[in-house]
């Protein structure tokens, strides 16, 4: 689904500070006058020395090796055309962004003020002492052509167009899967490409390498089939014309072609058209954001079509992000020279056979399906598989040592995807994760503070993104003021409601508080007069009711006068005892689990019981196995105290109770968390082979202090906090959250609503 995007929101973004989206971050400790002197002068003159003798030793003393440049002159921006390099420099930061995340490449963007094809040549081939991989991005055609043709005759690094190559390498994945469910052989099929363009260029080559015979493409542009006979055409449109003189238009070229393939312009191919295809005919419609055809209408004219598009709301998305991120972590880590076609081709067919494997329960939940299997509607992964780095980026690295072009060898390939995995923290894909169930069964949200700008920039970006459906608390001349102010305008259509002009609501909903809390110092004229005019009551009774699915608060209010209201109307799931509160904290090693960090203020051995079992099936709904450890000041009883007796035992009564699970201590923090510590020290323990991922705190003290240290001199990332145990889905904000915390904590919420329904579904 792509989500609609503001303009004064897009500015903001970008504007906030530090302005744009990328920053250089020193990897060594530079703590102390000798750090200083280690890392510039005059410690800095001993790698030199050492790279002036051998120029290899680059990649050994600096970030070369990791480091990849994405270069443009802004002359053809997706959908913004010749705009420049000072404006392309927001998408180059983008990518750089995409190659961060998703596979743990650094990125210098470097827009270059030069249309001549020869001097941006000589530019960037100068470029190369700096860089491991060049990526080009957003270059006119022909010119790129050239320019990618030349740069890499020259250059003894990666250089790959990812217009270009990057839209061929995953529509060839999807093509190759395709043939095989309809059974047409890859050297015989008719292929019509609408579009001339470096990508369906590109993407025309990668298919001819593959198999698909040269006569049997026809090409089409703005002027219709390109043929031989219209004369004065670039080198790179003269490899697809054809001798045909039968064909003029692309309605002719569609008479009995077998795939079509659009990299044009939206809705070009008229149904009548695609009926003149042959049997079971593939359809890539890959024009953004509107297709060649739209996919309902192409669904409705034919029954035996195998579709994709480059939209996440249709089936087989072909997106580039599913290619270059790993194909440039292969090249990189075996320091190729070049991306060859071998090496393109790799990736075609590790893409390929992914998609015939079993998919993960972590995707299927991701996605909202119980099942993803290999079909007309799964021809290629989904983005959000993690195993795609450790699928792609080793065949990738194998093709490159197999071909010659390789300068590193790698001897232990399972290592190597272990290695993988730890260099992007593969589970940091968590929200992301958790973002996509969402949006599969969006949930009414009831957010209680609605006069406050960032609840309702939160509210439209879950509108936006169709996690939620927001249901707005507050004085509604407020709030629509705000919506006036912020460009809101989403959330005009959202259900608005002041407790204080709602006197029937408030009547009943006094009378079923009343019935709940009379015996516990709650009057019929308390609950009318103040409780159910407050919005965290009126909220939670609406989700209580059955009025709403989720309940938001906690922005301007202290977490107990939040909570309570909850604990009142909603209360504890059946067979818990306590709720507890946990947030996930997000660094480069991953996502950490900490618990109890907001409710429990000095729990027994037996409580610390309770808060261990909640927090291991909440980890698991995050879609990870609990490693968990008991914290202390000691490690297995090197010091006495309360503490460490206290944790000890509660890691015994939870064996007892939980067998399987894994966890230990008493255990000091640095300890559960270091591998080769605990080998070395203390090799006995569940956490040895492989550390904590989850920090049970003996107190809400430390727990508190901990997650709120990280989140300020540690760098770290807090999503949270997640509340455990609520019957319903109840989540209280840290005070002074930003909207994109709000909106994860609203995704939260949104797949927890999920799982109460089915949770009640089921016990009827």
């Amino acid at each position: 689904m792509c989500a609609k995007v503001r303009r004064k929101e897009a500015l903001d973004f970008h504007e906030a500070r530090p302005a744009g989206k990328i920053e250089v971050t020193p990897t060594k400790p530079l703590s102390s006058q000798h750090d200083l002197a280690l890392a510039y002068s005059p410690g800095v003159a001993e790698p030199c020395k050492d790279i002036a003798e051998d120029r290899e030793k680059v990649y050994r003393y600096t970030a070369k090796g990791n480091l990849v440049g994405v270069i443009s002159n802004g002359t053809a921006v997706l959908g913004l055309g010749n705009i420049g390099p000072e404006a392309s420099k927001p998408v180059m930061e983008g990518k750089g962004v995409l190659f961060k995340k998703f596979a743990g490449i650094d990125v210098f963007d470097i827009e270059i003020d030069e249309t001549d094809p020869d001097k941006f040549i000589e530019i960037v081939k100068s470029l190369e002492p700096t860089f491991g991989g060049i990526n080009l991005e957003d270059i006119k055609a022909p010119e790129s052509f050239k320019i990618e043709r030349e740069l890499r005759e020259k250059m003894n690094i990666p250089v790959m167009h990812d217009d270009q190559h990057g839209t061929a390498i995953i529509s060839s994945a999807a093509l190759i899967n395709a043939l095989e469910i309809n059974g047409k052989k890859i050297e015989e099929v008719k292929v019509v490409v609408s579009g001339a363009g470096a990508a369906a260029i590109a993407c025309a080559d990668l298919y001819v390498s593959m198999g698909v015979t040269k006569e049997n493409i026809l090409m089409t542009d703005s002027k219709g089939v390109i043929k031989k006979s219209r004369g004065n055409l670039d080198e790179t449109k003269a490899r697809y014309a054809t001798d045909r003189e039968d064909v003029d238009t692309l309605e002719d070229a569609m008479q009995d072609a077998d795939v079509f393939l659009g990299l044009s312009i939206g809705n070009i191919l008229k149904p009548e058209s695609l009926k003149k295809m042959a049997k079971d005919p593939i359809v890539f419609a890959l024009s953004n954001p509107d297709p060649e055809i739209a996919y309902d209408l192409a669904m409705e004219t034919r029954d035996d079509i195998i579709m994709a598009t480059g939209r996440s709301d249709h089936p087989n998305q072909v997106n580039n992000v599913l290619g270059f991120p790993y194909i440039f972590r292969g090249a990189l880590d075996v320091r190729a020279t070049a991306i060859n076609e071998e090496m393109k081709l790799a990736a075609v067919n590790a893409i390929a056979d992914l998609a015939k494997q079993a998919v993960p329960e972590m995707v299927l939940k991701a996605y909202g399906q119980r099942n993803i299997k290999f079909s007309k509607e799964y021809l290629i992964p989904k983005p959000l598989d993690p195993r795609l780095i450790t699928t792609i980026s080793p065949a990738v690295a194998k093709a490159a040592i197999d071909t010659g072009v390789a300068r590193n060898t790698i001897e232990d390939w399972e290592q190597y995807k272990l290695e993988l995995e730890e260099r992007i923290g593969i589970d940091q894909r968590l929200i992301s994760r958790i973002i996509t169930r969402a949006r599969r069964n969006p949930k009414r949200v009831v957010f209680a503070e609605s006069d406050d700008v960032n609840i309702l920039k939160a509210a439209q970006l879950s509108l936006d993104e169709g996690v939620a459906i927001p249901i707005l608390l507050g004085k509604i001349d407020v709030i629509n003021q705000l919506i006036e102010e912020h460009e809101l305008d989403g959330l005009r259509d959202c259900k608005m409601i002041d407790p204080y002009l709602e006197p029937e609501k408030v009547e009943e909903f006094a009378e079923a508080f009343f019935e709940k809390r009379q015996r516990k110092g709650v009057t019929l004229k308390m609950a009318r007069k103040s409780m159910m005019r407050s919005r965290n009551h009126f909220g939670c009774m609406m989700v209580e009711k059955g009025e709403a699915d989720a309940f938001i608060s906690g922005l301007s209010n202290d977490y107990p006068k939040t909570i309570l209201p909850a604990l009142q109307i909603i209360g504890v799931e059946p067979g818990v005892n306590r709720v507890g509160g946990m947030y996930i904290i997000s660094n480069s090693k991953g996502n950490f689990f900490f618990a109890d960090t907001t409710v429990n203020l000095n729990p027994t051995a037996e409580e610390l019981v309770d808060i261990i079992g909640l927090t291991a099936r909440v980890v698991r709904f995050f879609d990870t196995e609990p490693r968990m450890a008991m914290l202390s000041y000691s490690n297995f009883g090197s010091a006495r105290g309360e503490v460490p007796e206290k944790a000890a035992k509660a890691v015994k009564l939870a064996k007892e109770k939980w067998p399987d699970l894994v966890i230990d201590g008493d255990i000091q923090a640095n300890a559960a968390l270091n591998k080769d510590f605990l080998k070395e020290n203390y090799p006995f323990s569940e956490l040895a082979e492989n550390p904590a991922n989850t920090l049970i705190f003996p107190d809400l003290d430390s727990g508190n202090i901990a997650y709120k240290l990280l989140m300020e001199l540690g760098g770290a990332e807090a999503i949270g906090p997640v509340l455990m145990g609520m019957n319903k889905s109840v989540h209280v904000l840290q005070v002074g959250s930003g909207v994109r915390d709000i909106f994860n904590m609203v995704a939260i919420a949104v797949v927890d609503a999920q799982l109460n329904e089915k949770r009640e579904n089921s016990a009827k």
